[in-house]
């Protein structure tokens, strides 16, 4: 995916100065109420270098979701590299899902609406699915290389599991996030159930 998902490219501090403002608005606003006005006073630059970079909204938010995502994957690489064994590897996977549901949903919430203004933006729509699809790549990659060592049996294939962690980690927050009240650890043991069946072929 290009930088600033648009023709032009904007790195170093601006651009996570930007990043991180959008996110602090968001979470402070919500995503109606965080407008380029707000998201350029507080990365302290131009409201014509937001338009000129990212256009709109929702490709800044997009731009959010891929940093997120990276950082989020960048953190997975050490402790799995580390793991020997399935329940290694599960222990590092819920693990990392409950500390980002817990210290820092709006990860998900910025998720869940660039998924749904990719619904209205078939432009969006083709990025979001463009990032999904190498954050897939790369999780699967490192789930090779832990068959090769010997920790993990991928009955299904790479692609196929990761996938599938993926859809129960991203429905799991979902849940989290509508209903605080309900206890998931019940939920929690299910799915680790099922994730350890695909991670292991006897």
């Amino acid at each position: 995916m290009e930088a600033a998902i648009g023709k032009r490219e904007l790195s170093g501090d601006k651009a996570q100065r930007i990043v991180d403002a959008m996110r602090a608005s968001v979470a402070a606003r919500g995503i109606a109420g965080s407008t380029f006005e707000h998201v350029a006073r507080e990365a302290g630059v131009s409201r014509g270098l937001l338009h000129y970079y990212f256009g709109t909204k929702e490709r800044l938010l997009v731009e959010v979701v891929r940093s997120d995502t990276e950082i989020r994957v960048a953190r997975l690489d050490a402790p799995l590299a580390a793991a020997r064994s399935v329940d290694d590897v599960l222990d590092v996977l819920v693990s990392n899902l409950m500390d980002s549901i817990e210290n820092d949903p709006g990860v998900f919430v910025l998720l869940f609406e660039v998924f749904s203004a990719g619904r209205r933006n078939p432009e969006i729509e083709r990025e979001v699915a463009d990032l999904f699809r190498r954050t897939r790549a790369h999780v699967a990659d490192v789930l090779r290389a832990k068959e090769r060592d010997g920790a993990v049996s991928l009955r299904y294939g790479a692609d196929a599991t990761v996938s599938y962690l993926v859809a129960i980690a991203d429905g799991l927050a979902l849940q989290v996030l509508s209903d605080r009240e309900r206890a998931y650890d019940d939920v929690i043991s299910a799915g680790r159930a099922a994730a350890a069946a695909l991670l292991r072929a006897d």
